[in-house]
């Protein structure tokens, strides 16, 4: 504590606003100022963080100023660059960090953007799992009375990967400058002849790439299609073949060789993916061949992209992976997962059995889900398990005992409750879990289970802060009384 610092425990919140932030505050407030939910959180946060850390003497951070930006970022859903003008100067944010502006400016405590940046990139996908988790047992614990029905909501949501809209030709083009910005660095780095004229390479295969494009998804004439098409090619494969000589012959007068191996590597990589798409093109435009779905490849910088289709009238296709997720009845989410190449209907028993676990023998009052998670094995699986009201529409044509299932009135009432997870779904994706701007596979992941522990903290702060509000109210009209 320093002169004019406020206590954590000690912030005041705005009670009138709509705002997303206060909400979120707020519940960080309560888990810093309750005991056991401070103990575990941290408890957590020391293990994953702090654990076999040498004193190096390098400028570090709290845990507990990593944790709340790490939230912040995801709840306001912004950038890095925002989140570091927000850490330095958003008052009610700094005050939760316990770094409440000073009244001598030299004392102020501000945060640097890169150091936000590395300390963030600690979390990963497991921890936040285990805070998600107390975070969830915080609410349920402020809102349950007595012996309460668990109702569950499963669905599932395309999270887009930070990509364009891939073609063969442009994904050979991404290769292609990728490649020349490799063969710039070493350039560089290196005397490296028969590449004064980069500049001018560069330029003339994005005209190629741009008139190849022109011709093929406008043009009219299919003999210009392929002629400007084998051009393309023509000088993609002349270029592939001028990268191969740099890798086979790599340059021995670098700076510094441990840069020289490292490009040399990026070089081969990206190659690769030119001599790749090179092949696909011909076989795609010229022979006329499909390309199977498992050979193909979305994007040279998020690899693990997926094609997904859901059928959505207003979006025919998006790239990404799906997220199931599972929520009951307080809008709290209790349960998600990326599905890596899988489908809805496959989900259903692995997410019984992490529900059971989850619940330890407790019986569930309902589990809705829509008709993309049908089977007959599903159906059977969660009919077996401890759950009094299982709602699983069939997809098509109904027979007598499947019309008498779903025609009961408690089916009935408990589909029409479903849509409540598309509104929380909604909510998540104004969370940051609309497009993942984080980098790839483990960024991905980490972005995911931030912004559920936002979105948590999100709904516990609205439970806190309503509670807050009735006790405004009842002091408000005591005082009238009085009066």
């Amino acid at each position: 504590m320093r002169i004019a610092t406020v206590a954590i425990g000690d912030v005041k919140f705005p009670l009138k606003s709509r705002d997303e932030l206060p909400p979120v505050l707020k519940a960080l407030q309560h888990i810093f100022i309750t005991p056991e939910l401070n103990e575990r959180v941290f408890a957590l946060l020391e293990e994953k963080i702090c654990k076999n850390k040498k004193k190096t003497g390098r400028k570090g951070m709290d845990l507990w100023h990593l944790f709340v930006l790490a939230v912040v970022r995801h709840t306001l859903d912004t950038n890095w660059d925002r989140l570091n003008d927000t850490a330095n100067y958003h008052e009610l944010v700094r005050s939760i960090m316990g770094v409440h502006g000073s009244t001598f400016h030299d004392e102020k405590i501000e945060f640097n953007y890169q150091n936000i940046l590395d300390n963030v990139s600690l979390l990963d996908e497991k921890l936040l799992e285990e805070i998600n988790e107390i975070v969830v047992e915080a609410g349920d614990h402020l809102l349950k009375k007595k012996e309460e029905d668990i109702r569950l909501k499963t669905d599932s949501y395309a999270l887009e990967t930070n990509v364009h809209f891939p073609t063969d030709l442009n994904l050979l083009w991404d290769s292609l400058r990728k490649c020349l910005d490799v063969v710039k660095e070493l350039r560089g780095q290196a005397d490296l002849k028969g590449w004064r004229k980069i500049k001018h390479l560069r330029s003339d295969l994005k005209s190629q790439f741009r008139k190849t494009s022109h011709q093929v998804f406008k043009g009219k004439k299919e003999d210009q299609k392929k002629q400007s098409v084998k051009q393309y090619l023509r000088q993609a494969n002349n270029m592939s073949a001028r990268f191969e000589s740099i890798i086979n012959n790599p340059p021995l007068n670098v700076g510094n060789p441990e840069t020289g191996i490292s490009l040399a590597e990026e070089l081969k990589r990206y190659n690769e993916f030119v001599k790749k798409f090179i092949g696909q093109i011909e076989r795609r435009l010229l022979k006329g061949e499909a390309i199977p779905a498992a050979e193909k490849i979305y994007s040279i910088f998020e690899e693990h992209t997926e094609w997904i289709s859901k059928g959505k009238l207003n979006k025919k296709v998006e790239l990404g992976h799906l997220l199931l997720i599972t929520t009951n009845q307080h809008h709290f989410i209790v349960d998600y997962k990326i599905m890596e190449k899988q489908k809805d209907a496959t989900q259903v028993k692995d997410l019984q059995e992490r529900l059971d676990k989850k619940y330890k023998g407790k019986v569930i009052y309902s589990h809705s889900f829509d008709k993309g998670f049908w089977s007959k094995d599903n159906l059977k699986t969660l009919q077996e398990s401890k759950t009094e009201h299982v709602v699983l529409p069939k997809r098509g044509r109904l027979n007598k005992e499947e019309k008498e299932r779903e025609s009961a009135k408690t089916f009935k009432k408990l589909r029409h409750e479903h849509s409540a997870v598309e509104s929380n779904i909604n909510m998540l994706e104004h969370h940051g879990l609309n497009r993942c701007l984080d980098k790839g596979l483990h960024g991905y992941k980490r972005c995911v289970g931030l912004s559920i522990v936002a979105y948590n903290l999100h709904q516990l702060g609205n439970v806190l802060l309503e509670k807050e509000r009735d006790q405004a109210k009842r002091k408000q009209k005591t005082l009238a009384k009085a009066a």
